[in-house]
């Protein structure tokens, strides 16, 4: 199990966590960023740098849907996509995503859920 972003990433995006991570494999979607769970490699280097506390350990986020969430990125076809994004082996060369998971897309502006 890998690092888990959850919703107080949603339209915050700050990037903090991005630079420290050294396997680059914090993705960006169009409102939150992922963890990619193949390519994580529990090092713990990102949650103290995430301004809006997002980010929890493995099995210990308050809610398991997130770290469905953050899988579904990477296994499920996204919106706008062809393919799921697979495990490309680092965000910077792949770039924003342009898109993300139903949950996340749906999250009302709030923090409340859908």
């Amino acid at each position: 199990m890998a690092y888990v972003i959850t919703e107080r990433c949603i339209d915050e995006l700050d990037g903090s966590c991005v630079s420290c991570c050294p396997v680059d494999c914090i993705y960006e979607g169009l409102r939150k960023r992922y963890i990619n769970p193949d390519e994580c490699i529990d090092c713990g280097a990102c949650l103290p740098e995430c301004p809006v506390d997002a980010i929890y350990a493995p099995n210990e986020a308050p809610d398991p849907v997130w770290e469905a969430d953050n899988a579904a990125f990477f296994t499920q076809v996204l919106p706008g996509r062809d393919a799921p994004l697979g495990s490309p082996g680092g965000a910077e060369a792949t770039g924003p995503a342009g898109a993300d998971t139903p949950l996340a897309a749906s999250w009302g502006g709030t923090g409340d859920a859908p």
